[in-house]
């Protein structure tokens, strides 16, 4: 896995079980078309409105192909359009990032 699309979404915070459901569909959805699913974050402490999804790539031509498989996938052409219609997404953000390897994964030192 070489890239990782971090993607920050601004929900309403009042509608957080509605985006839970959304995220727990992708995670059928997600590997299905090719991505490596690192996980959806919900607000815990802090800030009630901002959760974020993880998603790891092979490159960023792997990425598009999943983006084509995606928008021909019917599951996730519902969990897009339940998003529209319910409008719990208010914001949406994406960024790609490299994952430095000696870096990644490590177990805490006992």
């Amino acid at each position: 896995m070489q890239l990782t699309c971090f993607i920050r979404y601004q929900i309403d915070p009042f509608q957080r079980e509605a985006f839970a459901a959304y995220a727990r569909n992708w995670a059928r959805i997600i590997p299905r078309c090719g991505g490596h699913l690192l996980g959806y974050f919900l607000p815990h402490e802090g800030s009630n409105d901002i959760a974020w999804g993880l998603i790891g790539f092979d490159s960023l031509a792997a990425y598009e192909s999943y983006r084509a498989r995606l928008r021909a996938d019917p599951e996730g052409r519902e969990n897009f359009a339940l998003a529209q219609r319910e409008r719990f997404i208010l914001r949406e953000e994406r960024t790609f990032c490299e994952g430095l390897v000696p870096t990644l994964g490590l177990p805490p030192s006992r």
